[in-house]
């Protein structure tokens, strides 16, 4: 029987959808799985004095924006909060303050190690450091203490890590954390006491993400570089292809005006640049607060750099730019940073926030690391 036009386009498109398939031109594209996923903020902590509602007077924290953050980031059910210190006013080597300020902090993150999100918490100067007048200059100072790295661990010591509640929390399994490993007395880093609890890292998925406490007693202001080069080098050996290090002072001080003191370990050139030179060596990405500021940046992007220095010190201190200092609206942002990181080793960052009125919540920025 004769063959009508019709049923020779049939028998040719079915020829050629057999050839597509045959030759895998159909074939599926492999999915790029989520594999881990955290929230970034810091710098909630309040100053006393007039303007706080009676309750925040009291545990000088800003209840209003960090409890509106914290809905909003277990809304994007993270795996990880790290919180990039300043949690608390401390500044002080009273426990019995210290204690009552950080128990207010820990009941407002309570909820999210409820439902699926692991709080990992920073020091930060306010955590570790005493405030005073020198009595022989008459200046104010700030000094890390021992007693207060000692109160730190007290009061945030079972979070870093706790071995059972991470994978009823999170879903899945950290690894290579030890809780010996951190910068050791007499060392390359000037350090003087134990900072166990203080600087800290471990592997999640293909990625390896380092905490480091940026004022060490007798060394404030400084990172703890030859640990973290060393800490690093070990895990590229074990395969990690992302790195995320998370201190709270800033390596580079964000100038939203000019002529604003120096606030990173830009106190340091030296200092800073070696740390820098390991955090571009590594193409990792350096999350910081202690300005009380958002900002992105990358440092060395003109002499060809590609590391990021993401600045989220907008948990709801008092605002580093006070109105009219900088034309940015963003300067007085309440800001956060939502970080997913793929299979692929791809990162995707969005950074959220909302304004000095309370105005809606709003995407800032997005990028790819």
């Amino acid at each position: 029987m004769p063959h009508t036009a019709s049923s020779l386009r049939r028998c040719c498109a079915t020829a050629l959808l057999s050839l597509l398939f045959s030759t895998g031109a159909f074939a599926a594209k492999p999915v790029d799985k989520e594999v881990f996923s955290f929230a970034t903020v810091g710098d909630s902590r309040e100053e006393p004095g007039a303007g706080l509602s009676r309750q925040d007077a009291i545990w000088l924290q800003n209840t209003r924006a960090w409890s509106r953050m914290l809905r909003e980031i277990q809304a994007t059910h993270p795996k990880a909060l790290f919180f990039n210190g300043d949690m608390i006013m401390g500044y002080t080597t009273d426990k019995p303050t210290l204690n009552r300020q950080y128990a207010y902090w820990r009941g407002m993150v309570s909820h999210l190690m409820e439902t699926g999100t692991y709080v990992l918490p920073v020091p930060g100067n306010h955590e570790v450091q005493e405030k005073f007048k020198d009595a022989q200059s008459g200046k104010t100072r700030k000094v890390a203490r021992q007693s207060n790295e000692d109160s730190w661990r007290d009061n945030m010591g079972d979070l870093i890590l706790d071995a059972e509640r991470w994978p009823k929390i999170v879903g899945s399994h950290y690894a290579a954390f030890d809780p010996a490993n951190h910068p050791q007395v007499g060392e390359a880093d000037r350090i003087s006491t134990d900072q166990t609890q203080l600087s800290y890292s471990f592997d999640v998925a293909n990625s390896h993400f380092v905490v480091i406490n940026t004022d060490p007693v007798g060394n404030d202001g400084h990172p703890p570089t030859a640990w973290l080069a060393e800490d690093l080098a070990r895990a590229k050996e074990r395969g990690s292809r992302r790195f995320f290090v998370f201190g709270h002072k800033p390596a580079y001080t964000y100038f939203y005006k000019p002529g604003i003191d120096l606030e990173g370990f830009d106190n340091d050139p030296p200092a800073q640049q070696a740390f820098w030179r390991l955090i571009e060596q590594y193409g990792a990405t350096y999350f910081c607060g202690h300005e009380h500021i958002f900002s992105l940046m990358q440092p060395q992007k003109t002499q060809g750099g590609k590391a990021w220095q993401v600045m989220v010190g907008s948990g709801g201190s008092p605002f580093s730019a006070e109105k009219g200092d900088s034309k940015n609206p963003e300067d007085r942002t309440y800001a956060w940073a939502q970080v997913k990181v793929y299979q692929s080793g791809k990162v995707k960052l969005e950074i959220r926030g909302f304004d000095d009125s309370y105005g809606p919540t709003r995407s800032l920025r997005r990028l790819e690391l």
